[in-house]
């Protein structure tokens, strides 16, 4: 048992802040070197205790598979380490633009420079890759970094806090723990960017809180990630995908599928085909390691109660329990909790306007793909979309008139893992995207440079504007 420290006062908030501030207008240039040191640090703190933050994860969920972590968390950030360390020269070197012919015999390029102090406020549901991910970003280029964890998992932040405070000095990457109250003191700090994870409507409020300071940030948020099953799709395969899509952290996903659309008449075709793939992945629910809990009592509640308001309002609930004994379905001691597919979900009902984030699986029909299409676009954008199918044409159709954060067609989560696809939202799934040099980018101050030419005439413009004006702008004129 890892012990929870104390939350951090507005005080040391600031003092910890004011050092990494001062550090970095210090040592404005940060030198390859350095960078790569720090994450270099980075990776032998996960090689070495990579199992124990797996079980830190373990003791916050209740029950939440090491196997799971390892993929999900681990050997994503390992990923990010080995890509970032090996493309990091080519990201920093400045680069080269063309100069236009009316200002040479200057040139011009871009550098590339650390934007100072990155704020990172992480989330529960990936709590080691959604805090690390960022802050190794950040690390890569060349910022110094605060991370606020959440309250939610305290052994796996108070874990973080311990190896971190370890590896790194206070002034290069410090993290601070608390509940609420401490994460609006955080977001009120005058960061140089503020990288926040989490939901539509803490994201508004830690938005407003960093406008204060016009700090800019990064809103890695949720929303209503739709599959869309054409009528070419292969079922089977499809629901296998959507169902391990749904299930992955017992769809504590950000980017799990939220609700399906599926051809009219085809329903019992994909109750079916979603089933078998349920049983395949998870053969028994209660009692399975590698069925993660809902995170805790709360969230499983709720879950519950927005099930019960839809089946009051008419909809049909089909638990899929691999097992067949659907008493046993839902352990809310474990808080694992089965499959269920919601039939006749109606606007208003609360499944149908927040994002679910537990095993409950929508399903509406649809009559055309117009019909399909329209309905995603009469909402706010998601985070994700999924299209299942072998029509082309249909596919094209889909992704030129549909707005979303990251499409994978015939899987689902997948363009998440591609390192050099940015990730993001768009309008309420967030703004601003990461992972690769995308990420790089983001946390990088791009500088434009122009170096005049000691042989340039620049005062050929300047006034008094009298006839060598005119003739110089008609000859720029004739040049554009």
């Amino acid at each position: 048992m890892i012990p929870r420290t104390d939350h951090a006062s507005p005080t040391r908030l600031r003092s910890l802040f004011d050092a990494q501030h001062r550090a970095s207008r210090t040592h404005v240039d940060v030198p390859l070197a350095v960078r790569r040191h720090r994450l270099l640090r980075m990776q032998a703190l996960l090689d070495a205790h990579g199992g124990a933050l797996a079980q830190a994860v373990n003791a916050d969920f209740g029950v939440r598979s090491p196997a799971l972590t390892e993929i999900a968390d681990l050997f994503v950030l390992r990923t990010l380490l080995s890509s970032t360390l090996k493309h990091l020269p080519r990201w920093m070197k400045p680069v080269k633009v063309r100069t236009p012919l009316y200002l040479q015999p200057a040139h011009a390029f871009v550098q590339r420079q650390p934007l100072g102090v990155v704020g990172v406020v992480s989330p529960w549901n990936y709590p080691v890759q959604l805090a690390l991910a960022p802050v190794i970003t950040a690390l890569g280029a060349g910022n110094r970094v605060m991370l606020k964890p959440s309250e939610l998992t305290p052994q796996t932040s108070a874990l973080l806090a311990q190896l971190l405070a370890a590896s790194f000095s206070s002034d290069e990457l410090c993290v601070v723990q608390g509940d609420g109250a401490v994460a609006a003191e955080f977001a009120s700090l005058p960061f140089d960017h503020l990288f926040f994870t989490g939901s539509t409507a803490v994201g508004r409020k830690v938005a407003a809180a960093a406008a204060a300071n016009l700090t800019p940030t990064t809103l890695e948020l949720g929303g209503k990630s739709p599959c869309i099953i054409d009528a070419s799709c292969n079922m089977a395969d499809a629901a296998l995908k959507i169902a391990h899509g749904k299930l992955l952290n017992a769809g504590q996903t950000c980017v799990a599928p939220d609700y399906v659309l599926l051809p009219r008449g085809r329903e019992a075709e994909f109750e079916a085909a979603f089933a078998a793939a349920v049983k395949q992945l998870f053969p028994r629910i209660a009692g399975n390691p590698d069925y993660a809990s809902i995170q805790n009592d709360r969230y499983f509640a709720q879950l519950q109660a927005a099930l019960r308001e839809a089946q009051a309002g008419g909809a049909t609930l089909q638990v899929i329990d691999p097992q067949g004994v659907s008493p046993a379905s839902s352990d809310p001691v474990t808080r694992q909790m089965a499959p269920v597919l919601v039939y006749g979900a109606q606007p208003g009902m609360r499944l149908m306007e927040e994002e679910i984030f537990g095993p409950v699986l929508p399903v509406l029909p649809y009559d055309t793909l117009d019909q399909a299409i329209g309905y995603i676009n009469a909402r706010p954008r998601p985070l994700a979309l999924y299209w299942f199918g072998t029509d082309s044409a249909a596919r094209d159709r889909v992704l030129a008139r549909t707005v979303s954060g990251g499409v994978t067609v015939n899987d689902t989560l997948m363009h998440i893992a591609h390192e050099n696809l940015p990730f993001g939202g768009v309008g309420d799934s967030g703004w601003g995207s990461y992972h690769g040099e995308a990420g790089f980018l983001r946390l990088t101050q791009q500088k434009p440079v122009l170096v005049q030419s000691k042989w340039a005439r620049g005062d050929l413009l300047y006034p008094p504007y009298g006839p060598r004006f005119k003739r110089v702008m008609g000859w720029l004129r004739r040049l554009v």
